[in-house]
């Protein structure tokens, strides 16, 4: 059995579908992560940075959702959430799954957590501007990569997809962010992924 260290408000939840997804026993181990809160200690020890997902396996521990996603899907091949090493939609399916968490989560991050960016308040206003122009573009670059295909790597559906649908949710019109319908490729890649059984148990 695998345990998840989790929050609703994280990229943990990604992860969770994923497990949902290969039919993996789990446990979550529920954390809270509010900025400039003490970490548990448990978490604290499997990852100093004090960020979730963290996943506990036999033998071991892993963080960084993107890094867990590959685990698990190769892991379990059964599932078939991730093309093989051999496949030519390996590259792609890496490409995409490191873009969406370097890239894309830190322009979300200017938004929800500017003072991890400012020395001082006066310039937060500044870092969520720039999020939002950041957001907007890299949205319009994902949207321009799928195109017509049916999914993010083409006809098969895949672990990128649940990342892709989990970051349109953070997106919030309050922040003063572009919405989805501005993005009608990569919005109804997130309708379709919306709709398994695995995502809508965890997204609701």
């Amino acid at each position: 059995m695998y345990e998840l260290f989790y929050s609703d408000r994280s990229a943990a939840k990604g992860t969770r579908a994923v497990l949902e997804e290969i039919g993996a026993e789990y446990k979550l181990i529920q954390t809270d992560i509010t900025d400039h809160v003490p970490r548990a200690p448990e978490l604290i020890a499997l990852n100093p940075n004090g960020w979730v997902p963290v996943l506990v396996y036999e033998g071991g521990a892993m963080h960084e959702a993107s890094a867990i996603t590959v685990f698990l899907t190769d892991r379990h091949p059964e599932a078939g959430l991730a093309p093989t090493t051999s496949d030519p939609l390996r590259g792609p399916y890496l490409q995409w799954l490191v873009y969406m968490s370097n890239t894309l989560q830190m322009a979300y991050q200017l938004t929800y957590y500017p003072w991890r960016f400012c020395e001082t308040p006066d310039h937060h206003a500044g870092a969520q501007a720039r999020s939002c122009i950041r957001l907007r573009e890299i949205w319009g670059m994902i949207d321009a990569a799928i195109g017509e295909r049916e999914w993010m790597l083409g006809e098969r559906f895949s672990a990128v997809d649940i990342h892709l649908h989990m970051l349109t949710t953070w997106l919030n019109p309050d922040r003063n962010h572009p919405t989805m319908d501005e993005f009608p490729n990569a919005a109804r890649v997130a309708a379709k992924t919306a709709e398994r059984p695995s995502v809508k148990k965890v997204f609701g």
